[in-house]
């Protein structure tokens, strides 16, 4: 494919690779990075796709981008407020047995565990689900940021807690055998 091939591939899906990220991070500047990160992911591999399959191919590469970005988010925020938790807990004036290194570990397990569940999550569910409980955001906001009325959010967290409380059930009962 000549640069000039990928010029016209790049004008004809740009609204498609941006509306997919957008859609996902609810962030219009950040979805523009998206955009370009996913177009150079897909210049670097176009000899992987055949042309034929193009749209779906830059659609699923947008997805991932949009999902390692949240993923990303999620991670700082997360590492940051468990740095400041275990240092309160530890140098904050009480004991510093308060905070025992296996509940610690304990914690941040769970947390991964819950965290995966909610990435592993479908549409509709997935961008609502990451939003409520990841991002916390109130279901206003997120009705705003998804363009969905807030009932529809509202079902959509609600059959996403239900897919949510089953898939950790069926874990813990792993676990427990």
């Amino acid at each position: 494919m000549t640069n000039e091939d990928f010029r016209l591939l790049v004008e004809e899906y740009q609204k498609l690779v941006f509306t997919v990220c957008y859609q996902m991070v609810g962030d219009y500047h950040e979805a523009q990075n998206l955009t370009q990160e996913t177009f150079l992911s897909a210049y670097r591999h176009i000899d992987r796709c055949e042309i034929a399959y193009i749209k779906p191919w830059l659609a699923r590469i947008a997805t991932n981008k949009a999902k390692d970005y949240l993923k990303s988010a999620y991670m700082r925020r997360v590492h940051l407020s468990e740095d400041i938790d275990v240092d309160i807990g530890s140098h904050g004036g009480g004991h510093p047995n308060d905070c025992a290194p296996d509940d610690i570990f304990l914690e941040k397990e769970e947390i991964r565990l819950v965290k995966d569940r909610i990435y592993a999550l479908k549409e509709p569910y997935l961008k609502v689900s990451v939003l409520y409980f990841i991002e916390e955001k109130s279901v206003a906001e997120i009705a705003e940021l998804l363009d969905r009325p807030v009932k529809t959010v509202k079902t959509q967290l609600y059959r996403g807690k239900n897919i949510l409380k089953k898939c950790l059930e069926e874990s813990m009962k792993k676990e427990a055998t």
